[in-house]
């Protein structure tokens, strides 16, 4: 057996249960890597491809996290779990040394207790006791292969969400694993960090490291794959479709399955095919999201002030050098002047670190101008709290982790209705909201058992739950599947119909060009229109 055609790891799943749980999230499943191969697993939201990453990377342990039916192998040896206390265990810390996974949400990966980036890249050599010297080399080295050198110094609790990104794929990949399984590695990236991204991936693959691919897009780097699996959540049955455990409905090679009817069933993103998904993969270098049947819906201004209006803002982070690497104060935003009329639709594009994040929490007072002013319905926020400008400034954060709290997914989307609505009235709105977004039948669901898209989507209800005069929508597409990208659409545009005015940063600018009335750029801390 050669090197090319050895498995490196391979997993049988006869059933993944989660502990509490009553059916199964993966069934009928099987994934085989071998060196220097890439393999995408391709599926929509909830189809289990994040759990198959973390069975495969021992994030997940039979009998402890839940029940498994199936075997594992790691370079020779095989694992076989029958669902029982005499299972074998998995060593999680003998196991990463050989498999690295990087999650959708790229923060879980980090340790979140070191002050810079370059000693974020050498914690996990620094627990394995490596040589100072040879550390030293391995984290200039992968900080050159993931774009970082220059952000060495910086706390990785100031980096854009695309800079945190390619910080948890440079801490995956220093230590050189046998398999690097990789979770929407593309998300939130600009052009350059995607480059750097696939570059990487490839060099991986040539060196001999096997690669898995977990995405909802059918991408570029995805047509780079040997092999698709495509998993999906539901199945046709007595002519109705209804949630099924996460199985595998189709695999083979991209030639063979690009524009099949498991990809468009599944919701996957980038096909060709019925539902009228853009390019072919094989041909395209970016995936294409949901298709508007006609052009965007004209934009028509109500009477009175602009709804959100910036007049020469100006903003710069002072007083910590970790932040920027320097001690004096860097201008992010620079004279900005920005005006959105009531049922606009404007998209905000711009490179990683733009400071898009930064220009957005400035619309609701979490960030206040050190110079110039904002406007909410023709009248300044200034020494305004947070929040009242809140009642007027829906806001939805680039992670969706940091504004859900609730026990229930009803009780998230109603938080704060009732003294607007009352009892009735914020249960109504709250339930409208979640329909809105595809989430009906969800509401008794923790909101931590949502997969990571659905969760992005029920930090959009609780937004639109409130309808107010602006939505401010931070990377709203990042991990959804085309299913949900066209409830964001709808979402969206509804709110526009009713007069919001709606401001969404994106890095997809072919969504971004398909959605909106105008698309800025933010770069040098300036917008312009493109």
């Amino acid at each position: 057996m050669t090197a090319a055609t050895r498995t490196a790891l391979q997993i049988r799943i006869e059933a993944f249960t989660f502990h509490g749980d009553d059916a199964p999230v993966l069934r009928d499943a099987a994934l085989s890597v071998t060196p220097g191969s890439l393999t995408a697993v391709l599926g929509g939201s909830g189809s289990g491809k994040s759990t198959l990453g973390k069975l495969l990377a021992g994030w997940l342990r039979a009998g402890h996290a839940g029940q498994f039916r199936g075997s594992l192998e790691l370079g020779g040896t095989v694992l076989e779990f029958r669902g029982v206390p005499e299972d074998p265990r998995i060593n999680p810390a003998e196991w990463s040394r050989r498999v690295a996974f990087v999650p959708q949400d790229a923060a879980a990966m980090l340790s979140s207790v070191r002050a810079t980036v370059a000693e974020e890249l050498a914690f996990g050599l620094e627990n394995r006791a490596t040589a100072r010297e040879d550390m030293l080399r391995a984290v200039e080295r992968t900080a050159a292969r993931t774009g970082l050198s220059h952000l060495l110094d910086r706390d990785p609790a100031t980096l854009s969400g695309g800079e945190l990104r390619r910080l948890a794929v440079g801490c995956a990949v220093i230590a050189e694993p046998d398999v690097l399984i990789l979770d929407e590695p593309l998300a939130s990236l600009d052009a350059v960090g995607a480059a750097q991204v696939e570059a990487l991936v490839r060099g991986l693959c040539g060196a001999g490291t096997g690669v898995v691919l977990l995405s909802q897009a059918a991408d570029r780097l995805a047509g780079e794959a040997t092999r698709w699996t495509v998993l999906d959540a539901q199945t046709a049955h007595d002519g109705r479709t209804v949630t099924a455990a996460g199985t595998v409905t189709a695999a083979g090679t991209p030639a063979q399955l690009a524009g099949s009817a498991e990809l468009e069933r599944a919701g996957v993103i980038g096909i060709g095919g019925p539902g009228g998904i853009g390019p072919n993969i094989l041909g395209s270098g970016v995936a294409a999201g949901a298709r508007r049947s006609g052009p965007v819906p004209a934009a028509v201004p109500g009477p009175g002030p602009a709804s959100l209006e910036l007049r020469g803002v100006g903003f710069g982070y002072a007083g910590d050098p970790r932040r920027h690497g320097t001690g004096a104060q860097d201008r992010v935003l620079r004279d900005v002047d920005f005006a959105v009329r009531p049922g606009e639709i404007i998209a905000v594009t711009g490179p990683n670190g733009a400071g898009k994040s930064t220009l957005l929490r400035h619309f609701n007072g979490l960030l206040r101008p050190s110079a110039g002013d904002v406007l909410v319905c023709g009248r300044s926020i200034a020494g305004v709290p947070v929040g009242k400008v809140a009642a007027s400034v829906g806001l939805l954060f680039q992670h969706p982790r940091d504004q859900l709290f609730e026990r229930t997914v009803l009780r998230e989307a109603a938080f704060g209705l009732r003294q607007l609505s009352g009892k009735a009235g914020a249960e109504g709105k709250a339930r409208a909201a979640l329909a809105a977004v595809g989430l009906a039948g969800t509401e008794a669901a923790h909101p931590a058992e949502l997969s990571a898209s659905r969760q992005r989507l029920l930090a959009l209800a609780t937004v639109l739950a409130r309808e107010p005069a602006v939505l401010a929508l931070d990377e709203p597409t990042v991990g959804l599947d085309r299913h949900g990208l066209e409830a964001l659409q709808g979402a969206v545009d509804r709110a526009a119909a009713r007069g919001a005015a709606v401001v969404m940063v994106t890095h997809d600018l072919d969504y971004a060009r398909r959605n909106a009335h105008r698309v800025l750029e933010l770069s040098g801390g300036s917008l312009r229109e493109i």
